[in-house]
C-alpha cells in the first residue's frame, strides 16, 4: 500500500471518529429518551389557600418542577391557555415544587405564585394542573395531556376550561395517564 493511500485511509478514519464523537456528544446532551410513566392523580386532599378559596373566578393552578425536562412540552401550551382564557376571567396560578430553584420563562409571567397549596405535598408527579370552578369546587386534577408532549390537539385542559366558562359542571378529580412526568416528592 502506498503512503498516499495509507494517509487517505488514516484521514478517513480520523474523520469518522470525529463525526462519531460529535454525534455521541449531541445525543448525550440534547436527546432525552421518552420514558413512559403511568401516574395516578387524586385530588381528594387538594384545597385552595384561604385567600383564593370560595366563589370567584375559575382558577387554574400549574404544578411546576424547574428541574423536570417534561416542562418543555407544556410551557408553550400553558402560555397559549393564558392568552386565550385570561380574557374570559380565568385566573392562573403556579405552585413550585418545594425545595426547588428556578424561574418561569417570561411568557408565563402572568402566573400568580402560591406559596403553599394544602394537599400538594401528596402530588404524584408534575407537570400537573388543578382547576377550580367559579364556586371554588375542584373540577379537574391531573396531567395536561397524555403522551410525550402537550399541545391543544391532545390536551385535557381546553375541554375542561371550555365547559367551565360556559357554566357547565365538571368533576374529573381522579385521573390516570401515561406520559412524561417527574416525581413531585423530594
Amino acid at each position: 500500500m502506498s503512503a498516499k493511500k495509507l494517509l487517505s485511509a488514516f484521514a478517513l478514519l480520523l474523520c469518522a471518529a470525529g463525526l462519531w464523537c460529535a454525534y455521541d456528544t449531541f445525543q448525550s446532551r440534547y436527546l432525552r429518551p421518552f420514558d413512559n410513566q403511568t401516574a395516578l392523580f387524586s385530588g381528594a386532599g387538594l384545597r385552595l389557600p384561604a385567600e383564593l378559596a370560595g366563589p370567584g373566578p375559575i382558577r387554574l393552578v400549574h404544578f411546576w418542577d424547574p428541574a423536570c425536562p417534561c416542562n418543555v412540552g407544556n410551557q408553550q401550551h400553558l402560555a397559549e391557555l393564558i392568552e386565550h382564557y385570561a380574557a374570559q376571567g380565568v385566573s392562573f396560578h403556579v405552585v413550585q415544587k418545594p425545595g426547588s430553584r428556578g424561574q418561569l420563562p417570561a411568557n408565563l409571567a402572568a402566573l400568580q405564585p402560591i406559596a403553599s397549596l394544602p394537599g400538594a405535598e401528596h402530588l404524584p408527579a408534575s407537570p400537573a394542573v388543578a382547576i377550580w370552578d367559579r364556586d371554588g369546587k375542584l373540577a379537574y386534577f391531573g396531567p395536561y395531556s397524555e403522551g410525550a408532549t402537550c399541545n391543544a390537539s391532545n390536551s385535557f385542559i381546553e375541554p375542561i376550561l371550555q365547559a367551565l366558562t360556559q357554566g357547565r359542571a365538571v368533576d374529573v378529580t381522579q385521573t390516570m395517564a401515561v406520559g412524561c412526568y417527574c416525581p413531585w416528592s423530594p
